[in-house]
């Protein structure tokens, strides 16, 4: 083969050669992106996973785990604003005027709010609760009993009889613990107490 024949014929294999390597280095690349393409959509979908692991733990675990949830009503860390009514509750035992002491259902330091509590020994119960649903005065003494009989339960408000019951001012017949709570209702539980007055009327200032 002639010199030129050989020149020409290293100048084919160094473009060969040079082809080669300029085809390796674009699949290496293509692999490197597809791996980062991969890595990153597997990082947002690990994160996106743990983020509503995370929140399904949150929801799931009470504020405050010495305050479980009494009959599904849950002691939430922040006072709920969705659905925000009261009632108004007067106890009288032996005559004698009983009120639900002020903080029945909140925790001590404010650590959790039960979506039924008091503020003040002024007998309004405060109900407040992520969505609309019904709530009986059964909950509100069922919270009291359970997680807060410290503050004074009257052990009286566990029995059937002896009792005398009015709903905004009228008798109420049937077991006292199912009577509904709505905004604005008036309870009157009198207990050994002939002669109290029910509740006809109650000044909520704004409530």
């Amino acid at each position: 083969m002639s010199k030129q024949g050989i020149r020409q014929s290293t100048r084919q294999h160094r473009r060969r050669e040079e082809q080669r390597r300029r085809e390796e280095e674009q699949r290496r690349a293509s692999r490197t992106r597809r791996i980062t393409v991969v890595g990153i959509i597997a990082g947002v979908v690990l994160a996106a996973a743990f983020l509503v692991y995370f929140a399904s733990r949150q929801s799931q675990s009470p504020a405050n785990a010495a305050y479980p949830a009494v009959d599904t009503i849950a002691c939430d860390q922040l006072e709920q604003t969705a659905f925000h009514i009261h009632a108004h509750l007067s106890i009288y035992i032996d005559g004698k005027p009983m009120p639900a002491p002020a903080n029945t259902g909140i925790a001590p330091y404010r650590s959790c709010f039960y979506w039924l509590h008091t503020h003040a020994n002024d007998g309004i119960i405060h109900i407040e609760a992520p969505s609309g649903r019904s709530f009986t005065l059964g909950n509100f003494l069922d919270i009291w009993e359970n997680r807060f009989s410290q503050l004074g339960y009257p052990y009286q408000l566990d029995l059937t009889e002896g009792w005398q019951v009015y709903v905004n001012g009228k008798p109420f017949t049937g077991d006292f613990h199912t009577i509904p709570l709505k905004a604005h209702t008036l309870i009157t539980l009198a207990y050994n107490s002939p002669g109290v007055r029910p509740d006809t009327s109650y000044n909520w200032n704004g409530l």
